[in-house]
């Protein structure tokens, strides 16, 4: 991703988004078909596939910073971006008990 861990913060938060509208606006484009086991089979893939591009937004940089030789760096860099979701996922939670 970038060098910037805020950036690369928001952008899993908007993943995520983009996910949660797709699950739930998604059946409504579907036409009444009857369940099958591609449903499922597209669920795993979907988990697989999101555990992959949340491991290259948050750890990609920092272990390309930990293998230059930047440990300190590293650390710091993907402690900001862990944060940085930490409070995008504290504002949607309390936004969601609030509503």
């Amino acid at each position: 991703m970038t060098r910037n861990p805020y950036f690369n913060a928001l952008v899993a938060g908007l993943y995520i988004v983009f996910i949660v509208l797709l699950i739930s606006y998604g059946p409504a484009l579907v036409r009444d078909k009857p369940d099958t086991i591609l449903a499922p089979m597209a669920m795993l893939s979907l988990l697989v596939c999101s555990v992959a591009f949340m491991g290259y937004i948050f750890f990609f940089q920092p272990v390309l910073m930990y293998l230059d030789g930047q440990k300190r760096e590293a650390v710091e860099f993907f402690t900001k971006t862990l944060g940085a979701f930490a409070v995008i996922t504290g504002i949607v939670v309390l936004t969601a008990f609030t509503i």
